[in-house]
């Protein structure tokens, strides 16, 4: 027979990946105090070689070790059986056939992340506002959609010491996105072979596999209830923006851009592929904005001006307002932040870029969750 103080106790271990107490998800076999004080655990692990097993084990016995009285803990560590797991992540899933959750109707608030060129900064300002996100309490997921140019995992610190994407874990059919800073991610490197990184073996993959790719993303991975969901996706207006918008039209759209008019202009159209598919361009945001001066003044490497030429012509264009949410000043700190795995929003959260890109997440932060204001697939009968 169970005690229900220790179990009382054990719940409060959380599975690192699932985010669910242990109790919750059938992993306790046994928990009982014998009459010597000894708390004796039965710990069931999802699969063979969870990487989580040293960790949870570990909260696993200090957790008994803190109810009053025992005075030794014994962990007896085995591995569910199939059944067990299956019914497992049909709980978590839920019943019937594999179902894409983000789509209309979720009361997750989706964010596309566009540029209409690389090398903007579009994946380290993604990650860092996913970080700040999580930081304010939202759950948060991230998929990287660039898979072509795939570098999520690096900036976020999911890398082995090899420089090779950590592996998410499997249960079954199912995939557990690896969590970083609170934000659950998952990427095209995740899956790659850690000889091929080694290598520098690139994807070299075309239309149909890469719209693939992001539907098996958004259905296979179980991110569980998200109040965020950001996509990183690859510069321009090719296969993944289309297929993005298809999938996600119910997807809300920043777009990155550079002060410079050049770039500009191709963000534009970034943004109006967006809105062709039927999404909102929720704003713009404007990275490399000026690089501050020890005197005060900005140098402005990239010219001026780019953000709110992009923020007007899509406010034309598309017929809604669509504002320039911040303009992010070329920085040291985020970029060291990126190259160590640890974005600037955790590293240096009083630096100037940092502060931009915290002011951006406020704003989402504070639209909440829930289908007010969206448009519904309904109609007047």
């Amino acid at each position: 027979m169970s005690d229900e103080r220790l179990l009382a106790a054990l719940s409060r271990v959380i599975d690192p990946e699932i985010r669910r107490p242990i109790t919750e998800l059938d992993m306790i076999a046994e928990a009982r105090i014998d009459g010597s004080g000894t708390a004796r655990v039965g710990l069931r692990l999802t699969i063979v070689g969870c990487p989580a097993a040293r960790t949870i084990e570990r909260d696993v016995r200090d957790a008994a070790a803190s109810v009053p009285g025992v005075a030794t803990v014994d962990v007896d560590v085995s591995v569910m059986t199939p059944d067990q797991r299956a019914a497992l992540t049909e709980r978590l899933k839920g019943p019937g056939t594999r179902s894409m959750p983000f789509g209309p109707g979720t009361l997750t608030q989706v964010y596309a992340v566009t540029s209409g060129k690389g090398g903007v900064g579009k994946s380290t300002l993604t990650a860092n506002l996913a970080v700040a996100l999580a930081a304010r309490g939202l759950r948060v997921g991230l998929v990287d959609a660039d898979v072509h140019g795939f570098s999520i995992p690096g900036i976020l610190g999911l890398v082995d010491e090899t420089g090779a994407a950590v592996r998410p874990t499997r249960l079954d059919d199912m995939i557990l996105p690896p969590v970083a800073h609170g934000v659950k991610t998952i990427s095209i490197g995740m899956f790659l072979d850690p000889s091929d990184h080694a290598s520098g073996k690139a994807v070299a993959w075309r239309g149909p596999m890469l719209h693939r790719t992001i539907q098996q993303f958004l259905t296979d991975v179980w991110f569980g209830d998200l109040d965020v969901l950001l996509l990183d996706l690859p510069p321009g207006t090719g296969d993944i923006a289309i297929s993005v918008g298809q999938l996600l039209p119910n997807a809300d759209v920043l777009v990155v851009t550079t002060p410079q008019a050049a770039a500009a202009e191709v963000a534009e159209r970034s943004g109006l592929v967006a809105a062709q598919t039927g999404q909102t361009v929720f704003g713009v945001i404007e990275n490399m904005a000026g690089l501050p001066q020890p005197d005060g003044s900005t140098l402005e490497i990239f010219g001026s001006g780019g953000g709110e030429l992009v923020a007007d012509r899509l406010t034309r264009t598309t017929g809604t307002e669509v504002p320039l949410l911040a303009s992010v000043p070329i920085s040291v700190a985020l970029r060291t932040g990126g190259d160590a795995g640890v974005p600037v929003v955790v590293a240096a959260p009083a630096d100037p870029a940092a502060l931009a890109i915290a002011a951006v997440a406020d704003r989402l932060a504070a639209r909440g969750r829930g289908l007010a204001g969206r448009s519904l697939p309904f109609s007047r009968a």
